[in-house]
């Protein structure tokens, strides 16, 4: 005798006492009037953190490091003070880019000074700034 028909034994069950019972399980069936989708979150509403990340970029080189932070949907303020024209359209032209691959969306905040958002972020309302003191080479 096996050792699963000794314990058998000992308990009192016979193989012969088992008997298979198979239900069938059917769905609840929602009443009209009441959604199925009543208690779906969206993930994407969920956010651990958001991140703001401030840049002051010197050269063009830098550019690429500011589009990994927007990549990783993080929105990312750009101050291009410390470039020269040249190179501020070119990081411009750069990070207009990838705002766009990505769906999202790129304000100017300032002077020099440009906001670019993932899509996930909702960027509202305008800055208007006076422009006279500015010379009509650096407008962009």
């Amino acid at each position: 005798m096996s050792m699963k028909g000794k314990l058998r034994n000992i308990f009192g069950f016979d193989e012969d006492e088992y008997e298979v019972i198979e239900e069938e399980v059917t769905e609840p069936v929602a009443e009209e009037g009441k959604s199925k989708r009543k208690n779906v979150v969206s993930l994407q509403a969920v956010q651990k953190s958001s991140k703001m990340i401030l840049c002051e970029p010197r050269s063009y080189e830098e550019v690429q490091d500011i589009a990994d932070h927007i990549m990783n949907r993080r929105s990312v303020v750009v101050n291009l003070q410390r470039v020269d024209v040249q190179e501020a359209r070119k990081i411009i032209d750069f990070l207009g880019g990838a705002v766009y691959a990505l769906s999202g969306e790129m304000k100017k905040v300032g002077s020099q000074t440009f906001l670019c958002a993932p899509d996930h972020v909702e960027v509202t309302g305008n800055i208007t700034e006076v422009m006279e003191d500015i010379d009509l080479d650096q407008r962009w």
